[in-house]
């Protein structure tokens, strides 16, 4: 296995790897599986349940791409159907309750900020 070494990380600079890190958790999509993941394992067909809205394909992309980062542990079992089980890694444990903590603060906050857009709105001739 090929594993490059560490850099330095400065999220402000254009070409920082750990900005790719941060669209990966941070995307509608990683939100919300993240999140879900959070309170137990899933099978796929259940989390695309739970996650409201979102494809086949987005789900199957989103998992690859959280799996790929050392988020999500895939547990493939060689049964017939075959069954795969999704669930956080460590890693990705942490990364999720971050994340959650946004997602729970922009419900609360959501008021404030629709107050904002109309002010704004309002102020716009």
């Amino acid at each position: 296995m090929n594993v490059s070494p560490v850099r330095s990380s400065d999220v402000n600079q254009p070409m920082c790897p750990s900005r790719l890190v941060l669209e990966h958790v941070t995307s509608r999509w990683g939100v919300l599986v993240l999140a879900e993941l959070l309170e137990r394992s899933y099978r796929f067909s259940e989390l695309r349940r739970a996650v409201g809205g979102v494809s086949e394909k987005m789900l199957a992309q989103t998992l690859q791409t959280l799996e790929r980062d050392g988020f999500v542990h895939r547990d493939a079992k060689p049964v017939i159907p075959p069954r795969v089980d999704y669930s956080l890694t460590p890693l990705g444990r942490e990364a999720a309750e971050q994340v959650w903590g946004l997602a729970r603060w922009a419900e609360r906050r959501l008021g404030a900020v629709e107050t904002a857009r109309a002010a704004y709105d309002e102020a716009r001739p």
